[in-house]
């Protein structure tokens, strides 16, 4: 299946993100969808939008400085996200490990809103529903989603820092 002319998703970056923090070979499409919470289809479908695109090589490595560009360069015109009203989550951007300890985050703190946070603030979009319950699980993902959510809603300085942790974390 080729897609020309696709644009990437939100869950698209996901599913890459995830891919960055593995070290050994890139799962297969059924453990990928069980880790994420997302279909298998939604993992095939990502997957080829993102050798499409040039973020996966066709072994299915992660293109990591071509992923940091797209993160730091166009994450938060492209995948912005509009601050909502205040909701129990997890916290993300600044307020999340690993700006958590650098920045004093906003009161309210930025949160993707999840039945199980522990945290109340000001909703944030997820790049997909199943993020709260992933980067619960796994602690890279994390950081590098809250790293990514600093992009897309921060202010110039908090972008700064994130920016310099994004390239630091996939392209050493």
């Amino acid at each position: 299946m080729t897609y020309r002319g696709t644009m990437l998703r939100p869950s698209d970056l996901f599913v890459c993100l995830y891919l960055s923090t593995r070290t050994q070979d890139p799962p297969g499409f059924v453990d990928l969808a069980e880790h994420l919470g997302i279909g298998i289809g939604t993992a095939h479908r990502a997957v080829a939008r993102l050798t499409a695109s040039g973020l996966l090589l066709p072994s299915r490595m992660v293109h990591r400085r071509a992923l940091s560009d797209v993160l730091v360069r166009a994450a938060r015109h492209v995948y912005y996200v509009k601050p909502g009203g205040l909701t129990r989550g997890m916290r993300t951007a600044d307020a999340a490990p690993p700006l958590a300890d650098t920045v004093a985050p906003a009161d309210p703190p930025p949160v993707w809103p999840d039945p199980h946070g522990d945290a109340r603030g000001y909703a944030i979009e997820p790049l997909h529903e199943s993020v709260p319950a992933a980067a619960r699980r796994d602690a890279d993902l994390y950081a590098l989603l809250a790293l990514v959510d600093a992009l897309r809603i921060g202010q110039a300085r908090v972008r700064s820092l994130a920016a310099v942790q994004i390239r630091e974390r996939l392209e050493t």
